[in-house]
């Protein structure tokens, strides 16, 4: 009886072995893992129809003319906005400088469904400061109060929940001082941004939300360390400088006017990584798409070819 049992004990670890080796041995393409989902690239245009409206913005005790840029059901001039919610930005222009001068970069944030005001005010030889940054405040409430009126072409297309600021030069300094007065603005990001009056690097020690600083290594007339470098270090955390090599402070811009200056890249390889530096920073922080993580904080942004990062996640 003994040996029986040895017998059959044999037997049955001979199968288990062979069932074993056969598993190990078996084609696992059933078991592989399922594709990872391929980030979008920000710098391409995105998927909404461009359209736009001219209007006067009336709001929080202020009242000026604007261009609102938006994700369209078609493109062109008032067309009917495109069904969803949409983030909101309020835009600054630079000293002196009109807001067409912008209309490349405003025309990327609306392919990708971003509802852009873009003031006209302060365009003069005098303009305050301060005063623009009410501006562009302004223009984030009233985008509020049009996404509640009944018959309005933005009635229930803003997401209020998803605002923020950006502007060039002039402009850039002013969002960051309606940043730091303003609790609904979610994300800042700035091109070529100057200091101001009130100070633009005072604000930016203020500023709880995500801040990305934009420079143009060759940028002549707002330049990065006595500009954006200083903001950057006096922010605290969830902040990041990028320096374009060989960006110039009017390669933001789609043309050059009068004392502009130049620089050693092309307008067009500028505007290309500047749409997708930025571009990618808003979906982001605003928390549109989170697919977009390593083109902002991880190894692509710290490895993305002509632009130097420097970053406090």
């Amino acid at each position: 009886m003994f040996r029986t049992l040895l017998t059959l004990l044999r037997s049955m670890t001979a199968v288990l072995l062979t069932a074993a080796a056969a598993l190990t041995l078996a084609p696992t393409a059933h078991a592989s893992p399922a594709p990872s989902v391929q980030a979008p690239d920000p710098s391409a245009p995105g998927s909404f129809p461009v359209a736009y409206t001219d209007l006067t913005v009336s709001a929080a005790g202020r009242s000026y003319s604007a261009r609102v840029w938006y994700p369209g059901t078609t493109a062109g001039a008032d067309a009917p906005v495109a069904t969803g919610a949409h983030p909101g930005l309020a835009f600054g222009h630079g000293f002196f400088q009109a807001i067409t001068q912008y209309e490349g970069l405003l025309k990327h944030y609306a392919s990708w469904g971003v509802i852009t005001v873009v003031p006209k005010s302060q365009g003069g030889l005098f303009p305050s400061h301060s005063a623009f940054a009410d501006d562009l405040n302004a223009g984030l409430t009233w985008l509020t109060a049009q996404n509640g009126t009944s018959g309005s072409r933005f009635a229930d297309r803003v997401d209020t929940t998803r605002y923020a600021v950006s502007g060039h030069s002039m402009g850039g300094g002013a969002a960051l001082l309606a940043a730091s007065r303003n609790p609904a603005v979610k994300s800042v990001t700035t091109l070529a941004a100057a200091e101001t009056n009130p100070s633009a690097v005072a604000a930016s020690a203020a500023l709880g939300m995500p801040v990305q600083y934009v420079g143009g290594s060759a940028d002549s007339i707002a330049g990065v360390a006595d500009n954006q470098r200083k903001m950057y270090d006096a922010k605290p955390s969830r902040t990041q400088l990028r320096v374009i090599t060989g960006g110039f402070h009017c390669g933001f811009e789609d043309s050059s006017g009068f004392g502009c200056d130049s620089g050693t890249i092309t307008r067009a390889a500028q505007q290309k990584l500047t749409y997708g530096v930025t571009t990618s920073w808003l979906l982001y922080t605003l928390g549109i798409d989170t697919s977009l993580y390593d083109q902002v904080w991880g190894s692509a942004a710290q490895n993305l070819a002509g632009v130097v990062y420097s970053a406090k996640p």
